[in-house]
């Protein structure tokens, strides 16, 4: 009995494995506004699945996130092509807004924010801010 143990365990790490890609983006409505947020995203290969969560600079709480559409279109035949994720923020329990992120290569294009209550958007710039997955967005 034991040796099956044993053997049980030492096998379930192998099985168990899978590989979390995770990336960290900040923005800023411009350089003097104070209204800045980390966008944290997570996606598991094994698994395909994906997640993430905003982090204003201002309260620090993370908001989490789940994506609910991505979007790839061939712009032009000599560019990389075009990503569009969108991002459900969800607050207690409800969809309180979403987060459109639309990259090429390895560019940002735009970032906005629509609040979901009263319809208003806003827009975002990425800011190559110095960032880790340990300490986030170092605003100055």
């Amino acid at each position: 009995m034991k040796r099956v143990l044993l053997l049980v365990i030492g096998v379930l790490p192998l099985t168990a494995h899978c590989e979390v890609v995770s990336e960290i983006y900040c923005f800023g409505m411009d350089e003097s506004s104070p209204m800045k947020f980390e966008l944290r995203t997570y996606y598991d290969t094994t698994n395909k699945w994906q997640g993430g969560f905003v982090k204003y600079a201002s309260s620090g709480v993370p908001i989490p996130l789940v994506l609910t559409d991505s979007e790839s279109e061939e712009v032009s035949p000599d560019r990389p092509w075009q990503l569009t994720r969108t991002w459900s923020e969800v607050f207690e329990g409800k969809v309180t807004g979403a987060y459109e992120m639309v990259s090429q290569g390895g560019m940002i294009v735009s970032m906005s924010y629509t609040n979901k209550s009263s319809g208003k958007e806003y827009g975002f710039l990425y800011t190559p801010t110095e960032a880790s997955l340990e300490k986030g967005c170092q605003w100055e």
